[in-house]
């Protein structure tokens, strides 16, 4: 199973990708895609492609985004909620599932404690994939989504979920 993972943002945007092979969860790719200073409507149109072109270039199976968090500054919890549904349309439109977890529930699964910070989660996916060096802290925190979400279907194989029980969509 060849897990994508997003981290949106609307200036930065981490994906990660990793493939969980049994018990196990392996490093396959990460990056930023860094939208050009333009309009935002733009910058959305780059979030966009640069999700399809990863998809079209490393064929994963599923999907995982951090969801929404609240924010004090109601703008750019827009520009965020924006820059996840650009995502979010990259892989629908490649007929992915898409699977969303909190922040928490995601730094629960990698690190031990939803209130990690970023510095923690980078080091446990570091550790957790056997990366050769602490990767930025969007793609870590992309990398870490799709782990967590490997680790909610590993647990749902265990236990016997249905498919569909397995991640929240």
């Amino acid at each position: 199973m060849r897990i994508l993972g997003i981290d949106p943002g609307s200036r930065r945007t981490g994906v990660g990708v990793v493939d969980s092979i049994g018990h196990r969860v392996v490093h396959v790719h990460h990056q930023v895609i860094a939208t050009r200073d333009e309009d935002f409507p733009s910058r959305l149109k780059d979030i966009f492609e640069g999700i399809a072109e990863v998809i079209d270039l490393y064929k994963p199976h599923e999907a995982a985004v951090e969801s929404v968090f609240l924010s004090r500054n109601p703008s750019s919890a827009l520009k965020l909620g924006q820059a996840r549904g650009a995502a979010i349309c990259a892989a629908v439109a490649a007929h992915l599932p898409v699977h969303e977890y909190a922040p928490t529930e995601i730094k629960k699964a990698v690190v031990g404690s939803g209130r990690a910070d970023k510095a923690q989660v980078q080091h446990m996916v570091t550790l957790l994939l056997n990366l050769s060096e602490l990767p930025d802290s969007d793609p870590a925190d992309a990398l870490a989504a799709a782990v967590a979400h490997a680790h909610h279907r590993q647990t749902g194989d265990r236990i016997g979920l249905p498919t569909r029980w397995r991640g929240r969509r």
